[in-house]
């Protein structure tokens, strides 16, 4: 992010009129988790918790300063993701322990760690987020809290409209600072040399391919109403929804092709030849994932395609996952959770979708070396009448995802960082 995009940033959220992103933060509040006074008397006995992170890291190093002044390397076995952390309080590692990826970050707003580039931190624990295992995920009584917690933003169509202003409703100048010139506010596809809005382009030409020569679009959950403007340029007469007032005012002003509608998706009622639907299903929630595909089924004319771009985790590290809450739930995407894809393909199935794999990327690693994508990696996966492409979600929506995945970029900044680690 360049210094101007920052001082934009910076100058509109410190509007003194501003009072732009307390639901956010005031929905937050109840992921806070302060540790007592006895977790504070034991927190330097959490250097064990250095022991398991160090025997997880099977590549990569993370070269730690700990609160004593002493130096330590966690890893260093072999080439990888290689990061600087100041643990300046113990009281980081209860918080790790504890509280996972919300307690780390609150360890960090509280002051009691640093570094002076996160991102290949997260990388490093992404990826190897099936080896740390429970390390760096919530625990006992602050699980069940974080749980209890992510209950009260379910996405029921009260709760939807709410999580969604709370997000998209900051303001549209927050993210034309940092969003590329489309106002893409998903993964693009193979970014090189070329500009991140080139590689957002070739994703919806690859999308346009997928579903073919349709008279009829529906996109669900339409963002800015970039991807809706390019059907509608190639010839399709495009109905496009949201629940974004932000979101639709940008769309009508800059896109007037598309029919840009004010509706949930469990609303949603027609006759369409093909839906486009990209990375909103990530903030439905499990619960919510049969009306998506019920909304899919219904208004998808037979023989028609659906192309769904989404972000998934694991199945291996799935329940893990979903048992808990993570930095995600509670800071950006109230009532959100990353996508199953075996559960998400048995609900396509069960209501007469087909789904068929056809195309698989491989993963390049840090060092620029290629190899073949462990399952699930990136696959496009071509359905008649649904297909979907996305990213492994083990990696960071961040930057981190920059450094671990080269073909495609989320566009985020260090103003406003959006950062997975396993709940």
């Amino acid at each position: 992010m360049s210094i101007m995009a920052r001082r934009v940033i910076g100058a509109a959220m410190d509007m003194p009129t501003s009072q732009r992103g307390h639901s956010l933060t005031d929905g937050a509040r109840r992921f806070s988790r302060q540790p007592g006074l006895v977790a504070r008397l034991v927190a330097p006995g959490f250097a064990k918790v250095l022991d398991r992170i160090d025997a997880a890291l099977t590549s990569g190093a993370l070269h730690a300063t700990l609160p004593d002044g002493s130096k330590r390397t966690l890893g260093g076995r072999a080439a990888g993701f290689e990061c600087e952390v100041d643990l300046r309080s113990w009281n980081a590692l209860v918080r790790l322990a504890s509280n996972g990826s919300v307690g780390w970050y609150q360890a960090w707003e509280a002051g009691e760690w640093a570094s002076p580039d996160p991102v290949p931190l997260f990388a490093l624990f992404m990826q190897h987020a099936a080896r740390l295992g429970d390390t760096a995920r919530a625990k006992g009584p602050f699980r069940h809290a974080l749980k209890l917690a992510h209950f009260w933003n379910r996405n029921t169509q009260q709760g939807a409209q709410r999580n969604i202003a709370a997000h998209y409703d900051l303001g549209n100048d927050f993210y034309t600072a940092w969003l590329d010139p489309t106002m893409s506010y998903s993964s693009a596809l193979a970014v090189g040399s070329e500009t991140l809005e080139a590689a957002q382009k070739r994703k919806w030409d690859e999308l346009s391919d997928r579903i073919g020569a349709a008279s009829r679009v529906l996109e669900i959950g339409c963002g800015w109403g970039a991807l809706a403007g390019h059907l509608a340029d190639r010839g399709s007469e495009v109905t496009a929804i949201s629940l974004s007032d932000e979101q639709l005012a940008w769309a009508r002003a800059h896109h007037p092709g598309p029919a840009f509608r004010r509706q949930d998706y469990r609303d949603a009622s027609g006759t369409f030849d093909a839906i486009v639907s990209v990375e909103m299903v990530e903030a439905l929630g499990r619960e919510y994932w049969p009306n998506y595909m019920d909304c899919i089924a219904r208004n998808l004319k037979p023989g028609g395609r659906a192309a769904i771009q989404y972000i998934s985790m694991r199945d291996d590290l799935f329940e893990a996952y979903a048992q808990s809450a993570d930095f995600i739930q509670a800071y950006i995407f109230p009532g959100g959770l990353l996508i199953r894809t075996s559960e998400f393909r048995a609900l396509a199935e069960a209501r007469g979708l087909a789904w068929r794999d056809a195309w698989i990327r491989a993963i390049r690693s840090s060092s620029g070396a290629t190899s073949a994508a462990p399952p699930p990696s990136a696959i496009w996966r071509d359905c008649s009448p649904v297909s979907k492409w996305r990213r492994p979600a083990r990696f960071a929506l961040c930057r981190a995802a920059l450094r671990s995945l080269p073909v495609r970029r989320l566009p985020c900044g260090p103003s406003w960082p959006k950062l997975m680690l396993p709940g």
